[in-house]
């Protein structure tokens, strides 16, 4: 084995009191929308916006649509043979806790829930489905890398085998060879993703015009995604033998709309990024 290679058995609880168990997993999804609260702030205030009127709907709205659209897309998109077949199965999609999330379907739910939102507020204070989704997605990019470093904790998610010298051995898993560290991976581009964008909405916010940072990230984020799939262990049997893996294959609606928004952005609709900006 080599030098470099990281023999990986954290236990993934980093606390326990009685039968309460404090997982690494919870603490970073937690933190991501702290980050996220704090960043929508800093959005809101410098746009002029009443942040204290219109940051607590947003937290609660977001914090909802993920935990409910990630469950319902692992159960639906992953494992529907589980979950829609039997009683005991079906009572189980309300049971998160029990392991079983996934980001395309979170994506989906935050889209439709962003709507809702914009159409609640927007009205009343000068702003648009595009312009908080140009906020959203910097604020998702922070939040994706600290839950898939809580993938990491879990000893989940992870790759096929490698030479590479920073493979990772998941020994929690009995896995002997080292494997590809895919979360961190995907948190490493979701990080460089997210200060590229939050550096463009600081330092050329006037320059762009609305939907043009929700356009990249779509493009950018599924687009690596989609290649990083390619070295990831199926997620569940019934990839084996596929082409394109589920993830795949969820991926490419997301980086097709993201080309049409960004091109739309700044050929047609040509909006100012910033709310009340001139035309």
């Amino acid at each position: 084995m080599d030098l470099l290679t990281v023999y990986w058995n954290v236990d993934p609880c980093l606390l326990r009191l009685g039968g309460f168990e404090l997982r690494w997993y919870s603490l970073l999804f937690v933190g991501g929308f702290i980050l996220g609260y704090y960043l929508f702030k800093w959005f809101f205030r410098r746009e002029g916006l009443p942040w204290e009127k219109l940051l607590d709907p947003i937290l609660y709205t977001l914090l909802i649509a993920t935990i409910v659209g990630a469950r319902l897309g692992h159960c639906l998109f992953y494992q529907p043979d589980y979950y829609l077949t039997s009683w005991d199965g079906f009572l189980e999609i309300f049971q998160p806790w029990k392991g079983g999330l996934a980001s395309h379907g979170g994506a989906i739910a935050l889209l439709l829930a962003m709507w809702w939102y914009a159409n609640r507020y927007g009205k009343r204070y000068g702003f648009d489905y595009l312009w908080v989704m140009d906020k959203l997605v910097i604020t998702v990019c922070f939040a994706g890398a600290m839950i898939r470093l809580g993938n990491l904790f879990n000893s989940e998610i992870y790759g096929d085998v490698t030479s590479l010298p920073w493979g990772f051995v998941f020994a929690r898993n009995g896995e002997t060879l080292p494997k590809h560290p895919t979360q961190l991976y995907e948190a490493l581009t979701y990080t460089l993703l997210g200060l590229g964008l939050l550096g463009a909405y600081k330092y050329r916010l006037d320059k762009l015009c609305r939907g043009e940072i929700f356009g990249i990230f779509l493009i950018v984020l599924f687009g690596m995604r989609f290649l990083i799939e390619f070295i990831k262990e199926p997620q569940v049997g019934f990839e084996q033998g596929m082409a394109l893996n589920m993830g795949q294959l969820l991926s490419i609606p997301f980086i097709v709309a993201g080309i049409v928004i960004l091109v739309l952005s700044v050929t047609v609709w040509k909006k100012p990024a910033r709310v009340g900006g001139k035309e």
